[in-house]
């Protein structure tokens, strides 16, 4: 069947339920607008996804370039689980075990681990408070923030990462509902310390080496699973001296497992990936 000139091809794929429409830009541009992705997006009209993913093509030597959409059309600098599923459809095509992936928030290595499992160097967590950003000077260990009365906070004094975009991470004594993350993580992706806005993260530390985490991710909401998130609230609490540095990171979608390695300061996050169906867009 002929495709019209505004059909595009689509693979459908989830990294720990976090799901993704990934279309194949290598040959041909793929430029929605903000309206069309938030079309595209909707559950119950569109097609439904926390991310829109474009695979294009590499202008610094990697295998390709991706490119991220947020469901509120905004674009973004990476997604760590659509690292994973991208990596994964790169490596069935050409029959490797390790590819190279550039982002707006930097270049990636992804490589196999197993059965519909890979492995992606998240590169060096951003520390400093220029770097996250942060509109102003502090130890982002514990940066100055709560969320209800002056004396006697709902939320307080979380830790802040960038993964190559920026988090917040609030440390919690049981895991939060729906109604809370929502309600706290919505108010927080625009707090005026973020001039850039910011995913929130919820951990709760079960053991050393064992984090329950929800995420309210920027400009997508309450999704099932969050890379990045994982990743900065490993490192958020591996410098509270709550865990280790490597633990299994329990989010709503299943586990993930990330090594912030000691000897390259890299944050290595492995985890599932898995093709829910194809089909065709039409913009």
């Amino acid at each position: 069947m002929t495709q019209s000139p505004g059909s595009r091809a689509f693979v459908k794929m989830n990294g720990a339920g976090n799901d993704f429409v990934v279309v194949n830009a290598l040959d041909r541009p793929f430029a929605p607008t903000p309206d069309q992705v938030r079309a595209l997006a909707d559950r119950q009209t569109g097609q439904g996804f926390d991310q829109l993913i474009a695979i294009e093509p590499s202008k610094n030597g990697g295998g390709a370039f991706m490119r991220v959409w947020n469901a509120d059309g905004g674009v973004v600098e990476t997604c760590g689980n659509a690292l994973r599923c991208v990596g994964w459809m790169l490596m069935q095509a050409d029959g490797s075990d390790r590819v190279a992936i550039d982002t707006l928030g930097g270049p990636t290595v992804a490589s196999a681990a197993g059965d519909h499992r890979v492995k992606v160097d998240m590169g060096r967590p951003r520390l400093d408070w220029t770097e996250v950003p942060l509109a102003e000077e502090m130890d982002t260990r514990n940066i100055e923030l709560q969320i209800g009365p002056i004396d006697a906070p709902v939320l307080h004094t979380p830790g802040a990462v960038s993964m190559g975009n920026p988090h917040v991470v609030f440390f919690v004594d049981h895991t939060p509902g729906d109604a809370f993350v929502t309600a706290n993580g919505s108010l927080i992706e625009h707090h005026p310390l973020f001039p850039e806005g910011v995913n929130v993260g919820f951990a709760h530390v079960i053991a050393r080496d064992h984090i329950r985490l929800r995420v309210w991710e920027r400009g997508a909401g309450l999704t099932k699973a969050c890379g990045t998130g994982a990743c900065a609230a490993l490192v958020a609490c591996a410098r509270r001296g709550l865990t280790d540095r490597a633990a299994r990171v329990e989010v709503d979608g299943g586990d993930l497992f990330i090594d912030w390695d000691e000897a390259t300061d890299h944050v290595f996050m492995t985890g599932p990936v898995e093709v829910e169906r194809t089909g065709v867009l039409e913009i």
